[in-house]
Order: structure tokens, then C-alpha cells, then sequence
């Protein structure tokens, strides 16, 4: 079975980059092109059979991914299906599994059935949930990653740039190394005196990888977790290593996009892209935010919707959402609507900046409803239409009855003496005569 990028390379326009190209409004042959040069992904498992594909990389549509899974301490198989019917509803492009408590393979295997989004997961977590940290370097490193493959996960992250010498550098921060995978694989390596498993099997995870088309999504296991931390050298010295990486990747014909920092302050955000461009070879950027500043738990959805917005803009392919529980707790499905919500209306806005195809239509037709009062058609055109909808019933229901022949044409703020947008089309009709 031949890559979408060997496919690519071959000269061959596959089903999956004709849709992506209809949904982006683009040439099939601009999908191709791109997909050959490895500057977009298309992370499609040929096992996972009910999917419908989509394009990362700078030059399409900001995508977003939604995290959910369930821990050692809480959430349950019936509770991460309801988290992914929220994500597909709420708009999400991906989702990962991130489950490191029980049941991990048939919370998994459901997803997949079930996701028409693709799926990604983070073998390590898996690994140690089976076998214990200690056996990271064993033969069920590849076993879980085959599995994964086998089962449908169309892309995997692996800290495979994490190397021993990094660790010292982490050392020295604040908050030391914050990601999960890396923490595991740094203890492990301090503990065996030995490099980075993933880095010395790299090769045979690629054999996998292209065997399954699984798309590899090279793990930023040292990512800065505050502002004090970003942009400093053990993050760097990380993402040479994953540049070196996605240049194996390519070679093997295997799809490869590279994960971002974490924490980062407003004023970092672009040169951390053009970091990543540069020293990656223009590989698809997936971020995780940016969080722009460290002292808003409850509020880290908005915090870090604002650098991913800069980010999208600034060059980034791929969002991972981040909810209110973030440093606090596991998400739930109220949690994941509001990140993604949050996250939707970050990338919707980079994406109209940097003027994609027909990125601003539902700017455009929620204003023309909005100077006529449809608002039915205001609430159909919002990127989230459940909240508006409550807030315009909340708000009529206490409102006092007013006698007016036309009382939907105006909201609670001002009502209709005071409707700066009755008054603008009392004046227009105005001059029409």
C-alpha cells in the first residue's frame, strides 16, 4: 500500500486530496504538490474506513484538534464516546485519544469506529499503562505502535527528539519538562543511563508507519509550561533533532508534522513559527495554544485561544484546543464545547486575515441577516449557534412586553427607539427616495 505522500510523489491525485481540495477550494493538483514536499498532511490509517480526510499544513484552513481520553482517576468508555460526539459537533478537524487509565485499546477501537474525524493517539501512554515505565525500551514499543496501526489511528505522537543530553538543559527551568511523554521518557532514560527508545527505533517505526499510512506528529516532549521557560535552549535544541526527523520521514515515505510550544508570551509567538519553518523545512506546525500568560487557570481556553489565533496567523497548520481544566483537572464534555468554541473562533479569525477561500462567508451573510433582523439566519450562520440562541430566548422572556408592530426588530440593549441598526435602515430607505 503505497503513502499518500509516495502517492503523491508518483504523480497520483488520490480520492483523499480531490475532497480536501473541494472542501478548501483549491487545485488538486496545489493538494498534491503539497502533499508530495511534505508541507501538507493528510492523516488517513487505510484501516480506519469511515473517514473523511482532511489537509494540515499553513496553506490550507487552520485546523484544530480536540484532546479527550479518560485517567487513572476518573472517566469511563461511555463518557469519552460522549466527548467525541461533542468534538465532531463543535467542530473539531482531529481528535486524540489520550487515555492512560483502563480499557485504553476498546475506548480506542470505539473512537475509531465511530470518529469520521481522524484519530491520534500517544503510544507511550499506552506502553506505560500495559507494561510500566520501566519496560519503555522493550519490545512493547512496537507492539503497542503496530496495534495502533492495526486498529485505524491515523497519527501517532512520538518524543522521538527527546534525546539524554537534553534533559540537563530541562533541568535548569522553572517547571522542568511539563509534557507527559517527555517526563516519562526522561526519568527513563536518567534512570538507564540509554537514549530515547523512540529515537534509536525510529527506523521500525517508520516500516510501520508507512505500512498503515499513519501520519507521525513528532512530539515536543520539552515544551516550555510557563512563560519563564519559552523559547529557551532545551526547546530549541529539541526541535533541530525533530528536523533531522521529518527529513527521515520524508525519505521514507512517511507523513510527518511537528508539535509546538506550549507556554509562550504574545511578543515570542512568531519567531517561534518561523523557528519551526525554517529549521523543519516548512513541515506542518501543530501547537498546543500558545498559552499567553500563566495566571488565568479556569480561563486557560481564552488565554490560549489568543496565542493560537497569533500563532494560525503567523504560520501555524494545526491548533490543539485547550479547555477551562487546563492545570486544574480532566475536561469534561461541557469543557471540550467551550474549547473548541474558543478555539474555532481563533482559527476562523486567522484564517480570514490571512485570506483564505471564502473565509469570511458567514462574516458577510450574518451581517446582511443581522441589518434585516433574521435572526434565525444570524444564529445558522455562527460558528456556535446553541449559546446566541439561549442568550436571544433568556433575554426576550424577562425583556417588558413593548408595543411595537415589529418587535423582533431590535435586541434588549437598546430596544427599538434606540436600534442603531432600525435607524440605519430607516436612513437608508431614506436616500433610496
Amino acid at each position: 500500500m503505497s503513502t499518500q505522500m509516495l502517492a503523491a510523489r508518483g504523480g497520483i491525485i488520490t480520492p483523499e486530496m480531490r475532497l480536501i481540495a473541494q472542501s478548501e477550494f483549491v487545485a488538486p493538483e496545489f493538494i498534491r504538490e503539497a502533499v508530495a514536499a511534505g508541507r501538507v498532511v493528510i492523516p488517513a490509517n487505510i484501516n480506519h474506513k469511515n473517514l473523511v480526510p482532511c489537509g494540515i499544513g499553513r496553506t490550507l484552513r487552520t485546523k484544530i484538534n480536540a484532546n479527550i481520553g479518560n485517567s487513572a482517576l476518573t472517566s469511563d468508555y461511555s463518557a469519552e464516546l460522549e466527548k467525541l460526539a461533542i468534538a465532531c459537533k463543535y467542530g473539531a478537524d482531529t481528535v486524540m485519544d489520550l487515555s492512560t487509565g483502563g480499557n485504553i485499546s476498546r475506548i480506542r477501537q470505539a473512537i475509531i469506529a465511530r470518529s469520521v474525524i481522524p484519530v491520534g493517539t500517544v503510544p507511550v501512554y499506552e506502553i506505560v499503562a500495559r507494561a510500566g515505565s520501566v519496560n519503555l525500551g522493550g519490545d512493547i514499543l512496537l507492539q503497542v505502535i503496530r496495534e495502533q496501526a492495526e486498529q485505524g489511528v491515523d497519527y501517532m505522537t512520538i518524543h522521538a527528539g527527546l534525546l539524554r543530553e537534553f534533559v540537563p538543559m530541562a533541568m535548569k527551568r522553572k517547571l522542568g519538562i511539563v509534557s507527559r511523554g517527555g517526563a516519562l521518557l526522561a526519568a527513563w532514560m536518567s534512570e538507564n543511563a540509554r537514549e530515547n527508545p523512540f529515537y534509536e527505533k525510529f527506523d521500525e517505526i517508520l516500516e510501520i508507519c508507512r505500512q498503515y499510512d499513519v501520519t507521525l506528529s513528532l512530539g515536543d516532549g520539552l515544551r516550555p509550561g510557563c512563560l519563564a521557560d519559552a523559547s529557551d535552549e532545551a526547546q530549541f535544541a529539541e526541535l533541530r533533532v525533530l528536523g533531522e526527523l521529518v527529513q527521515r520521514c520524508r525519505a521514507a515515505g512517511v507523513q510527518a508534522m511537528v508539535e509546538g510550544p506550549g507556554h509562550v508570551p504574545l511578543d515570542q509567538i512568531e519567531m517561534n513559527m518561523v523557528k519551526e519553518r525554517e529549521l523543519c523545512d516548512d513541515a506542518p506546525f501543530y501547537i498546543l495554544g500558545p498559552i499567553v500568560t500563566d495566571c488565568a487557570p479556569g480561563y486557560d481556553h481564552i488565554t490560549a485561544a489568543m496565542g493560537g489565533m497569533m500563532g494560525a496567523f503567523y504560520g501555524a497548520a494545526m491548533l490543539c484546543y485547550v479547555t477551562p481544566k487546563e492545570h486544574i483537572g480532566l475536561p469534561d464534555s461541557d469543557d471540550v464545547a467551550r474549547g473548541l468554541t474558543a478555539f474555532k473562533i481563533a482559527a476562523h479569525a486567522a484564517d480570514i486575515a490571512l485570506h483564505r477561500p471564502h473565509a469570511r462567508d458567514k462574516d458577510d451573510e450574518i451581517s446582511d441577516a443581522r441589518a434585516v433582523f433574521d435572526w434565525e439566519k444570524q444564529f445558522s450562520c455562527a460558528l456556535e449557534a446553541d449559546r446566541p440562541r439561549r442568550y436571544r430566548e433568556q433575554a426576550l422572556a424577562v425583556s417588558a412586553p413593548v408595543p411595537d408592530s415589529h418587535g423582533s426588530e431590535f435586541c434588549t440593549m437598546c430596544g427599538p427607539e434606540f436600534c442603531s441598526v432600525r435607524l440605519s435602515a430607516r436612513l437608508k430607505k431614506a436616500q433610496k427616495h
